[in-house]
């Protein structure tokens, strides 16, 4: 609304949970990023579910045409604004630890679920890479750097400007859970073709990724791909089959060789329904 240094954006939640995301997202952002980093709250209404907030300056990063170097440096500065955001959070509780086994165990399930439905359009490789994500993901999280998470920390939400840098806008979908899940998106749309920008991206975050993490992280990606597939088959909506059958296809397989052990140790053991 309006235009010019006094404009403002005005959003109403489609949910009491986005709502209330939302709200902690924003105060969570106040206290972790400067001020040019992050929109600011300036207002909201909890019966409307309605928030406003100051304007993030620049352009959405997602489908801006940006020379190589240049998209290299944007995907360091947003990696290096998520480590000082990931490193602002508070030690997970026991509440929040209980959340994020379930999420994962609940993911677990649904790759099961999506390749009963599937499995006549994967290859074996892709059918045992999702039977991997139904019996190693719950067991393998455990132990995991645990944050507050962006929660859809991908380029539709990162913001560009050539003098204030690199933002971040959209906290709806913020909340406690794995460090490694904020790399899901990135791993299987981005990363999978343009390794260059996963490694300036992990440059500006200022660690790798543990061999653990690495495989979790294909895990996860493996059910968002084949959850995009099921999805499509059932709706009749090709678009989805096609994400999902790109994901599929250009993930990496191969186990780690720090994560080998534990890996034929959980494919030995019986799977718990």
């Amino acid at each position: 609304m309006g235009s010019g240094p006094d404009a403002v954006f005005v959003k109403r939640s489609p949910s009491t949970t986005d709502y209330e995301r939302e709200i902690q997202g924003y105060a969570y952002a106040s206290r972790a990023l400067a001020p040019h980093e992050a929109p600011r709250l300036l207002a909201a209404d909890t019966d409307l579910q309605v928030i406003m907030t100051s304007l993030q300056p620049g352009d959405v990063v997602r489908g801006l045409p940006l020379q190589a170097a240049a998209e290299r440096r944007v995907y360091e500065l947003a990696g290096a604004l998520l480590r000082r955001w990931h490193d602002h959070s508070a030690p997970a509780s026991d509440q929040n630890l209980a959340d994020t086994r379930a999420s994962m165990s609940d993911q677990a399930q649904e790759a099961t679920a999506c390749l009963a439905s599937t499995a006549e359009h994967l290859d074996t490789a892709q059918r045992k890479l999702v039977q991997c994500v139904a019996e190693e993901l719950p067991q393998l999280t455990s132990g995991l750097p645990t944050v507050f998470r962006h929660g859809d920390y991908s380029t539709r939400n990162w913001m560009w400007h050539p003098t204030h840098g690199h933002g971040v806008i959209d906290f709806a979908m913020s909340a406690p859970g794995l460090a490694v899940e904020e790399f899901v998106w990135l791993c299987g749309a981005v990363w999978v073709v343009r390794p260059d920008l996963k490694a300036a991206y992990f440059s500006g975050y200022g660690r790798p990724l543990s061999d653990t993490e690495e495989w979790v992280l294909r895990l996860l990606t493996t059910r968002l791909g084949v959850s995009y597939l099921n999805s499509g088959l059932t709706k009749h909506e090709s678009a989805l089959v096609e994400r999902g059958h790109l994901i599929l296809t250009r993930i990496d397989t191969r186990v780690p060789v720090a994560v080998q052990a534990s890996h034929i140790l959980i494919q030995a053991q019986p799977l718990r329904r």
